[in-house]
């Protein structure tokens, strides 16, 4: 195993980690900041209010791209097992 192949897959995880959760955090982001207009207009005080939009939201999200990014953890795994017959000399 070279310091290379091991940066590689670091690099690898690290991003599929982020595109993974980027959507999640994307529509939690977005959701947050509408909520938080409403209640700057509406002048409603309520720490929790923001938690079941962004939750549904989550949700959503979850169900739409869910099979996706499972597709993309299987994918990293099974490559990441098939090269591991290849590191051992």
């Amino acid at each position: 195993m070279t310091e290379t192949y091991v940066l590689t897959l670091g690099q690898s995880a690290i991003m599929l980690a982020l595109t993974l959760s980027g959507p999640i955090l994307l529509v939690s982001l977005i959701v947050g900041s509408l909520v938080s207009l409403v209640q700057a207009a509406t002048q409603i005080n309520e720490t929790t209010l923001t938690f079941i939009p962004k939750l549904i939201g989550i949700v959503l999200v979850l169900v739409l791209l869910g099979s996706w990014m499972l597709q993309q953890s299987l994918s990293f795994t099974y490559n990441l097992f098939n090269s591991l017959p290849n590191l051992v000399h």
